[in-house]
């Protein structure tokens, strides 16, 4: 029996971890002879892949505009990455998501390095929180918040003034191989003041 037929398929789009993405996509109604100069419109999404990108354009299009894939054309999808992925932001995330009782407005903040891993925070506390699945959750904007405008407790823990981590269980190792020793008389001390 070959390999191949026993291996569980996954459904297209569903990824293992999902790891989204900014981009940008362009596009517009095809021209024709009444309207050779169709209006462009731009739109920032986030999905795993740009084929995903792609067709959530549509989506959202056919649901503003008279506009669908048939009728249409994309004239160009660029991936957006942060300016600055070294330092921690405050992400402030306004949603609407399908729950099996009806349609909720959200507002969600964390912290991150970049945008895209807010949003990955954000799929993941809402399937855990809410059960919701990508598919139903649908992200109207997203910002940066300063650190006196956060309003979330779980995110104003950490923007308090001289905020430090303990260290409660450090312990001491050998500088050098040749110190190391696989059994020693004492305990080691964990606690340093």
């Amino acid at each position: 029996q070959p390999l191949a037929n026993t291996t569980k398929r996954r459904a297209v789009g569903e990824a293992t971890m999902p790891g989204y993405k900014l981009y940008q996509v362009i596009g517009r109604k095809a021209p024709t002879p009444l309207d050779p100069e169709p209006s462009i419109y731009r739109m920032k999404l986030f999905a795993p892949n740009e084929v995903l990108a792609r067709s959530r354009f549509w989506y959202f299009m056919h649901q503003y505009r008279k506009m669908k894939r048939t009728t249409g054309e994309i004239l160009d999808v660029n991936e957006l990455r942060e300016k600055d992925p070294r330092t921690v932001k405050n992400y402030g995330i306004w949603l609407r998501y399908n729950s099996r009782s009806g349609t909720h407005n959200m507002y969600r903040e964390y912290r991150d390095l970049k945008l895209t891993g807010a949003v990955d925070q954000m799929y993941s506390e809402m399937a855990g929180r809410h059960r919701a699945r990508p598919r139903s959750i649908q992200i109207i904007r997203t910002g940066t918040v300063a650190d006196e405008d956060v309003k979330r407790v779980a995110t104003l823990q950490y923007v308090k003034k001289g905020l430090k981590f303990p260290l409660p269980h450090r312990i001491v190792r050998a500088s050098d191989k040749k110190h190391r020793a696989t059994f020693l008389a004492n305990r080691p001390t964990t606690f340093f003041h």
